[in-house]
């Protein structure tokens, strides 16, 4: 690093109003040798800023100062103040990154960078500008941590001076604050930054309901203080009787929290919770030295106030995702309010507000370890989400689902505790313990009982999977997974599995094809291949393949071009494409007619979904028809195996256990139900239809033939369209 210049005639490092005094600040832990770099950061980010003003009229530098206050107040690295000072001169200012690098070292430069939005970049939407620079961020964040703890602060000022943004953007600010960096920081256990986002955020996106919720906290105040004083001094006498000390403190919620609490009572109760109600809830801290006392504490307080029947949470046991440790208690308190008391020591006290900064903030590695390990497992599962997902807007969904996590507690056969979200099944926990194991996993156990892979988990159980290596992920899946590893993994496992089965599709309809020019795909010189692939502007034959197999491009086309130049079709050589239900997702079966093997079917090809098979008596077909160069010749290969769904009609007299009668009879013949509905004609008469899985249509038949020896069954026919 080279020698800094003398420092630049900026505005005042010790009087702005947004920074305070930072270098006497930052004199009280760092070196002098790194106060001196800090300084010289401050000089450079005040000469590339020169001329520049924010919103509000006052000098840019303004920004990055108080941006570096808040890191100092957290007691940040020496490399992370001066990333603070410069973090908007590689996006605002013409300054490139390596300038930083070579001034400042290659650390600073890349905690920058990854700070800076991607601005040489057009998109085609906000969303997906939005999303792109997120994934950057999150990228750069798992190389290096404090690239979040820079962004956090940042957003933090930005959001303290927000009332200068024009309306529009300053919702837009606020409604991402809330939705991603409020949960972040809750996620690395920045309670204290967290608290003061939520509550910027709230103002802004709402300031009617925030100045309305402000104005009640302050009234209720008042009232509150002498039943909070009164409870207090009870907790302190118990402590003291039971010889324990210990500071007991009470705590108000924050103005955010109690909206939230109103809002997600009316959403899932369907009515208003007011006011009073929330804040008739009194909360108590006791800090206390040692884990063993706070158990001590827990039984003195159960002794001076009842507990509330299951209200009890152990985090000192099980901590929460973030690394938060508390005992969590509610009590029928005096006056008959309910008292909420949460029981720490003070590491887990400075740990709930500091999260992830308490190792700068206290310069103990045992006290952050916990919380650090967590973070870095949280973004190792952010990177494998990054690899999984599709787009930057998917990602930035998957990584929103897993922000708002409502936790349950499992333990796997060994004993191990896993930590999930609220409605999490059995699949989330397979994915949980691995992408290979949800990949194969066929059933689960659920405390040593079969259930259902679909089934929520609830806190204490035990899971067990059992798993297949012929298995693989299923789509349907995709309606009940609530955990983003597991989405993300599911689409990346069937996006390349309809790759491979189109590029195998493709193959087949263009070989196909090629044999009414007496030719094959094998027999075609790979330059005339070349050729076409460099008209079409595609990188390869399997490009081209799957483009055919999903049904972007016809094999027609293709086949001409690749034919030889005297070869002309032969009408006879178009043989239909043998069907064997193995196909996958890139050849599906159409809802409106289910055919099954032995229905004389036709081929239409879809765009994106690759050949959707019809009956030939589909009324749809006819409405196609005019379309001719979307029909393909189709036909059921012998021994064709699978299951296939098929729609009909029962009616039967209306008695008590009818529908039970029927479906046992399609049990019996190996058939399984998939859908029921039901019409009632009159009183004596109801139509039941139901959709079935079989094999083929002798199958069928003689589903049919045993349902209609049924007394109960008036007339059965299959529905075709």
């Amino acid at each position: 690093m080279s020698t800094p210049a003398p420092h630049y005639l900026a505005p005042d490092l010790t009087g702005t109003p947004q920074s305070g005094d930072l270098k006497a600040l930052i004199a009280t832990y760092l070196e002098p040798k790194q106060v001196e770099q800090v300084l010289s950061a401050y000089d450079f980010g005040a000469r590339a800023h020169e001329g520049q003003k924010r919103l509000s009229g006052e000098p840019y530098i303004y920004h990055p100062l108080a941006v570096a206050r808040i890191l100092a107040e957290m007691r940040m690295d020496a490399q992370s103040l001066m990333a603070a000072l410069l973090h908007d001169v590689i996006e605002d200012t013409p300054t490139a990154k390596e300038q930083i690098a070579k001034r400042f070292g290659a650390e600073v430069a890349e905690l920058v960078d990854g700070v800076s939005k991607l601005t040489q970049i057009k998109f085609e939407t906000r969303a997906e500008a939005q999303a792109e620079n997120f994934r950057k961020m999150l990228l750069a964040m798992v190389r290096d941590i404090r690239v979040i703890m820079v962004k956090l602060a940042d957003r933090l000022h930005n959001m303290r001076t927000a009332s200068a943004l024009p309306p529009d953007k300053r919702r837009r600010v606020a409604r991402e604050t809330l939705e991603i960096y409020a949960p972040i920081a809750n996620r690395l256990g920045m309670n204290t930054l967290r608290i003061e986002l939520e509550d910027l955020g709230f103002a802004a996106l709402h300031p009617l309901r925030y100045r309305v919720l402000i104005e009640a906290v302050k009234k209720a105040r008042g009232n509150r203080k002498e039943i909070v004083r009164k409870i207090g001094n009870a907790i302190k006498r118990r402590l003291r009787e039971e010889g324990l000390e210990g500071e007991a403190l009470g705590r108000e919620k924050h103005v955010y929290s109690i909206y939230r609490k109103m809002l997600n009572y009316y959403r899932t109760q369907g009515k208003k919770l007011s006011f009073t109600e929330i804040t008739d809830v009194y909360g108590f801290r006791i800090i206390v030295d040692t884990v063993d006392a706070c158990y001590r504490v827990l039984g003195a307080v159960h002794n001076l106030y009842k507990p509330v029947p299951g209200k009890f949470k152990d985090y000192i046991a099980i901590p929460k995702a973030n690394g938060y440790q508390s005992l969590h208690t509610t009590l029928f308190g005096p006056y008959g309010v309910p008292i909420e008391v949460q029981i720490r020591t003070r590491d887990m006290d400075r740990m709930s507000e500091a999260g992830i900064a308490a190792h700068w903030l206290y310069k103990s590695k045992e006290a952050s370890s916990s919380a650090e390990q967590r973070a870095h497992e949280w973004l190792r599962g952010l990177l494998e989400m990054q690899m999984n997902a599709g787009n930057s807007l998917e990602f930035l969904e998957s990584v929103k689902i897993d922000l708002f996590p409502d936790e349950v507690y499992v333990f796997t056969p060994k004993g191990k505790i896993m930590q999930l979200p609220r409605g999490a099944t059995a699949v989330d926990f397979a994915y949980a313990v691995h992408s290979d194991v949800g990949n194969a996993c066929v059933a689960a156990k659920i405390e040593r009982r079969l259930a259902p892979l679909s089934t929520p988990l609830s806190n204490g159980q035990s899971v067990e999977i059992i798993t297949s290596k012929h298995a693989h992920p299923n789509p349907a899946w995709l309606n009940f997974v609530v955990t983003a590893k597991a989405r993300a993994t599911i689409r990346q496992y069937l996006k390349n599995l309809k790759r491979d089965e189109s590029v195998e599709l493709g193959r087949r309809l263009l070989d196909q094809t090629l044999r009414a020019f007496s030719t094959s795909l094998d027999k075609v010189p790979k330059k005339r291949v070349q050729a076409l692939l460099t008209e079409l502007k595609l990188n390869s034959l399997e490009q081209l393949l799957e483009e055919i197999g999903l049904g972007n491009r016809p094999a027609v086309l293709a086949a001409r071009h690749l034919a030889p130049e005297d070869a002309s079709a032969k009408p006879s050589a178009h043989a239909p494409l043998a069907i064997k239900g193995t196909e996958g997702m890139v050849v599906s079966y159409a809802k409106c007619c289910h055919p099954i093997p032995g229905d004389p079917v036709i081929g239409f090809v879809s765009a994106g979904r690759g050949i959707v098979i019809h009956t030939e008596t589909c009324k749809n077909v006819a409405e196609f028809r005019s379309r001719p160069e979307k029909w393909i010749d189709v036909q059921w290969e012998p021994g064709v195996t699978g299951e296939f769904s098929v729609e009909m009609r029962v009616e039967v007299a209306n008695q008590r256990g009818v529908l039970a009668s029927v479906a046992a009879v399609i049990a019996e013949q190996g058939a399984n139900v998939e859908n029921v509905g039901i019409e009632e004609h009159d009183g004596m008469y109801t139509a039941i239809n139901f959709l079935i899985a079989v094999h083929d249509r002798k199958h069928l038949a003689n589903i049919m033939r045993r349902i209609r020896s049924l007394p109960v069954v008036v007339r059965i026919a299959r529905v075709k369209s």
